[in-house]
């Protein structure tokens, strides 16, 4: 048997046994889709999304098939961005698609309460009691923290944010928290004699609230054309000349070394700024580009992401515990959706192929003292 074989066997035997199922050689890798689940269904951050849709359909992008599912079940994996409603589980209702972490959270909460849910204005609000059990978030908690939280959110994967642009000159490349500060709040609208036109993710973006209050939470100026608009997050391809928008570092990454369907990092003329002084968020040439770990390690822009869920169904002393959630959620499990290995075979590989490190942290956070 050969070596590789030989590990994977062992990684499947290990997953197994705490209910994940990692594919094997000789099956072919699955496109990114939104089939009905017929186990667990994750929505919310768009930032979170590819890699996701990599792990739970299937990927050779380390060079062995990676994929994880829960007791040989599929796992439906919903992107912020596409049709407006979404079908998670077999026989569910159609429901608004959740566009961004906190409208994730949002559908994870309602699927908890029974409270009716909306995703967007185009569709009615719907109950959608089980129709969600993982939200993706680029942040954590924040002020919703709480110790006695009603929901868990465990660490993904490292991430940090910086910002694209399109236009100006080398002083466009790197800019201070200050600096986009005073972009945002339209009190300075010049970068080095040139005017600079700031754009925003849409709201319910984790990547627009992280960013905002990482340089100290300007009030958004009348300069700032789409504040309260629906500008997707994670696209350079939407800005215009001399307009400059935040932007996922991992996400970056992702496009830019091929792993994503989509690589909006070659629209004409656009690049990627740094928000931390003497720093590039990456190092190396696309299709090779390698996170820099002093970035992502800044306490300003560097940032944990986050798999959502409810804390009663992973805590095994409570009625409500399901093991299979427990499972595809504890970092300590073999290729869970939370481990990160070195493996070429493991879970990890795959997310350092999409631009993320290792959380710097395996603690959960709890946050929601009520839904």
């Amino acid at each position: 048997m050969k070596g590789n074989e030989l590990k994977l066997k062992k990684l499947v035997a290990m997953g197994a046994a705490c209910g994940i199922a990692i594919a094997g050689f000789g099956v072919a890798s699955m496109a990114s889709a939104e089939p009905v689940s017929n186990s667990y269904a994750l929505v919310g951050s768009d930032t979170l999304q590819d890699s996701v849709n990599a792990i739970t359909n299937g990927t050779t992008l380390t060079g062995s098939l990676v994929r994880v599912t829960s007791s040989n079940k599929t796992l439906g994996n919903f992107d912020a961005f596409g049709t407006t409603a979404i079908q998670t589980k077999q026989a569910g209702a159609f429901f608004g698609r959740p566009a961004g972490s906190s409208a994730g959270v949002n559908a994870l909460r309602a699927s908890i309460n029974g409270k009716p849910y909306t995703g967007n204005s185009a569709v009615p609000a719907r109950i959608i009691t089980g129709q969600v059990d993982i939200a993706r978030s680029s942040g954590g908690p924040g002020t919703n923290a709480n110790a006695n939280g009603l929901l868990a959110y465990v660490p993904y994967g490292r991430d940090a944010v910086g910002f694209a642009f399109k236009g100006g000159d080398a002083a466009w490349a790197s800019l201070t928290a200050a600096q986009l500060k005073s972009i945002y709040d339209c009190s300075n609208t010049t970068v080095n004699g040139v005017t600079v036109k700031p754009r925003i993710p849409q709201s319910g973006s984790g990547t627009r609230s992280f960013f905002l209050s990482a340089i100290g939470n300007p009030t958004l100026g009348s300069c700032v054309t789409d504040a309260t608009g629906t500008t997707p997050e994670n696209d350079a391809s939407v800005l215009g000349d001399n307009e400059l928008i935040p932007f996922s570092a991992a996400s970056w990454v992702a496009q830019a070394n091929g792993a994503t369907g989509t690589n909006s990092t070659t629209a004409t003329g656009v690049s990627f700024g740094s928000a931390v002084a003497g720093q590039t968020a990456f190092t190396g040439t696309a299709p090779n580009l390698v996170p820099n770990k002093a970035y992502y390690d800044d306490a300003t822009f560097g940032r944990d992401t986050y798999l959502v869920v409810e804390f009663a169904r992973i805590s095994s002393s409570d009625a409500k515990y399901d093991a299979g959630l427990a499972n595809l959620v504890n970092p300590s499990v073999t290729n869970s959706l939370t481990s990160f290995g070195s493996l070429n075979t493991s879970v990890g590989a795959v997310k350092k192929k999409f631009g993320f490190l290792a959380p710097s942290t395996t603690a959960i956070q709890r946050a929601f003292a009520t839904l």
